[in-house]
């Protein structure tokens, strides 16, 4: 009798535990739903035709250069900042946040001009320059020397009695046999960081550095160039290939041609600026970060489309992907927009040093600093176990076109400190045969970037994102 009361008493309660269990099964589904998770094949499959279809990311790229110039320490900075900090916020990210950085403030000004004022050619000749980052202005009204072309430090200092009151021209250009240019920048390019420390030490008062570029054109590529102390800071500028070649011709006829150079740049006090993140909060691992940074920052010759608008509306994109298709990786993926790459870096070591990373673990920071070109792979850092277990995934990106794989190397210069703190850093690697046709110059606009090999380098980071956010390194 008493087995049967419990009998009937449980079947009183059956229609109540179903309700309870299908209630259950009803939210099990829409978590799932909602935190869906894709095999990595079918992650791949899906950013890329969601991707390709839409081509996100050179919206956000045209947002972001219609901006201008994005000079660090510049009102055009301060808009580029509060125009990703809403983005992020638009995209429904868990975390937007701002954190300062101290950057430098310099100004080019109206006047960057050289011409040929004392030749055998009858009146003046205009050469194509501009100034570089963070050169000193040429004294008054500027001023006139003799020229003296060299094509190495090593030259130079051999005849260093002759750079005496002259404008050293240092006419070295890139190594076009390379074919990595990137290693041919390399190369070439510690003229203009140091030319003018090293001229100033043979008593030369100014410098000109043929543009790093491969191309012959018009166009003047700036850049930044280091000072040292207790060496005496003197003007520097850029020019044009076309004229480097034809200063250099001139010059093998008269080598005591005079040039008059006349910059206005100016050097004003620090601002306080601010890297930018937005996050996707990871459901099981919150505190273990997959990084994706780009520097927000350009120079001012043209709109920083490539260098590196690009990287930006990548990361934008490959966290706009990942939310598209419904998914709440494992662990947070958050995208970093650092401030003042192109003048020292401030950015990068500045978001390490946050007391808030010590309250983080970042197993990995990818970055995308290298123009928005044809995506060929990643470049990777980290110890032989970690680079193994990245080269599995390896395959997944065939269907993307990505040529080169997973190789050895790394990522940039913001995402560098992080190492010191146990990150892998990875880069993305695109086709770098056009990336110095338009390199800090005013051909980086948005005309320069295709949508399509924008959006591929986009998609390539999302899949990494979401394959290290699900399963770490």
């Amino acid at each position: 009798m008493e087995n049967r009361q419990i009998s009937l008493k449980h079947k009183a309660y059956l229609p109540i535990l179903l309700f309870i269990t299908l209630a259950h099964v009803v939210a099990d589904l829409a978590a799932q739903e909602k935190n869906q998770v894709l095999p990595f094949s079918e992650f791949v499959e899906k950013a890329r035709v969601a991707g390709l279809r839409r081509e996100g990311a050179y919206d956000y790229l045209r947002q972001l250069t219609a901006i201008g110039p994005r000079l660090t320490g510049s009102p055009q900075a301060a808009a580029a900042v509060e125009l990703m900090r809403q983005t992020f916020t638009d995209l429904g990210l868990d975390l937007v946040a701002l954190e300062p950085v101290s950057v430098q403030r310099w100004v080019r000004g109206a006047i960057h001009d050289a011409r040929i004022t004392q030749s055998a050619m009858p009146g003046t000749r205009a050469l194509a320059i501009t100034a570089l980052g963070g050169s000193v202005p040429t004294p008054g009204a500027g001023l006139s020397a003799p020229v003296l072309q060299v094509g190495s430090f090593e030259e130079l200092h051999k005849r260093g009695g002759e750079a005496k009151d002259k404008i050293v021209f240092y006419n070295k250009p890139m190594d076009r046999t390379y074919l990595d240019t990137f290693q041919a920048y390399g190369e070439t390019g510690q003229y203009r960081t140091q030319g003018a420390i090293e001229a100033a030490k043979e008593g030369a008062l100014a410098v000109l550095v043929r543009s790093l570029t491969l191309r012959i054109d018009d166009f003047p590529h700036t850049g930044m160039l280091r000072y040292a102390p207790g060496v005496t800071r003197i003007p520097a500028a850029a020019i044009s290939t076309n004229d480097a070649e034809f200063l250099s011709h001139l010059l093998e006829k008269e080598p005591g041609l005079v040039i008059n150079l006349n910059l206005e740049c100016e050097e004003l006090p620090p601002v306080i600026s601010a890297n930018v993140f937005g996050q996707m909060t990871g459901v099981e691992k919150p505190k273990e970060i997959i990084l994706l940074g780009a520097h927000l920052d350009s120079w001012d010759l043209g709109t920083g489309a490539h260098d590196d608008g690009a990287g930006c509306a990548q990361v934008l994109e490959a966290l706009s992907l990942i939310k598209s298709l419904g998914l709440a990786p494992r662990r947070s993926v958050r995208g970093v927009l650092f401030m003042n790459e192109e003048f020292g870096g401030s950015g990068g070591r500045d978001y390490a040093a946050q007391e808030n990373r010590k309250k983080e673990k970042h197993l990995a920071a990818m970055e995308s600093d290298r123009g928005g070109f044809l995506p060929l792979g990643f470049s990777a850092g980290g110890n032989a176990s970690v680079f193994n277990k990245l080269k599995t995934w390896e395959a997944y990106f065939k269907p993307l076109g990505l040529i080169s794989g997973i190789r050895p190397g790394g990522g940039g210069v913001d995402i560098g400190p992080l190492a010191a703190r146990g990150a892998c850093t990875i880069g993305l690697t695109t086709d770098s045969q056009r990336y110095f046709d338009v390199h800090h110059s005013a051909l980086d606009v948005l005309s320069s970037v295709n949508p399509r090999e924008l959006e591929l380098g986009a998609i390539a980071m999302a899949a990494l994102a979401y394959f290290l956010a699900q399963e770490g390194i």
